[in-house]
């Protein structure tokens, strides 16, 4: 039997809150709430969600600062904002931040979870094909291609694969990959990282990419691929 569809409800209002997650409940959604920007971001961070429900005002704090937050560490969750807010401006600042989708308060339920449905239907469409690596080959096999990686770039890549969604900086990188054979220079983690990322292009062959994250490092952002 499939689970339920998690949803997360940022809003700093339990009455709002509270009101959300019956309604949800009553579509066979499951819930979970945050009150803080910074503990939503770090309950996103922990993945196991379906969509998210932001309010634009979370406090003192601004729900369109966290939606762009996710965002810049590449989280493409599906991100419904909710503000009583309804002027053109306020809208294109969620949209721009890069929310999916934007209801003025007061809104009927039923649209609210119509809206939901669209996001889901989105993003099962928009998820792409599940890689394959092949430790014994050193292949990476995606939808209708695969390539063969040299035995550092295989490392590399299966390294990032065993913590998707998490940053590596290049320090740690360099010191699982490069620290014990002599070389050098930490940027002999960039050269490797620009063979792997011209090899898997486009991402929809394979399923994931490689970002860069600023002053963080590098991560895998989509679906992880399998290891056999």
């Amino acid at each position: 039997m499939t689970p339920p569809t998690r949803i997360l409800i940022v809003d700093d209002d339990p009455e709002i809150t509270s009101a959300l997650a019956r309604g949800l409940g009553l579509h066979g959604y499951d819930t979970l709430s945050e009150h803080r920007v910074d503990s939503a971001l770090q309950r996103v961070r922990e993945g196991a969600l379906g969509a998210a429900i932001v309010d634009v005002m979370i406090g003192a704090d601004s729900g369109i600062d966290l939606v762009r937050a996710l965002r810049a560490e590449g989280i493409t969750l599906p991100i419904v904002m909710l503000s009583a807010l309804s002027e053109v401006e306020d809208r294109a600042s969620g949209l721009e931040a890069g929310a999916d989708d934007y209801i003025v308060k007061p809104f009927a339920f039923d649209e609210l979870v119509a809206r939901l449905k669209v996001q889901e239907r989105r993003a099962r469409t928009d998820r792409p094909h599940r890689a394959r690596l092949e430790v014994a080959t050193r292949r990476v096999i995606g939808h209708n291609r695969e390539v063969v990686l040299t035995e550092r770039e295989f490392r590399l890549l299966q390294l990032l694969a065993l913590h998707p969604g998490e940053a590596q900086s290049r320090g740690r990188i360099f010191d699982a990959l490069w620290a014990g054979d002599g070389t050098s220079s930490e940027n002999i983690v960039d050269v490797y990282l620009g063979y792997l990322r011209r090899k898997l292009e486009p991402v929809v062959d394979f399923g994931f990419e490689i970002k860069t994250l600023r002053n963080r490092g590098f991560m895998l952002d989509g679906i992880a691929p399998d290891m056999q």
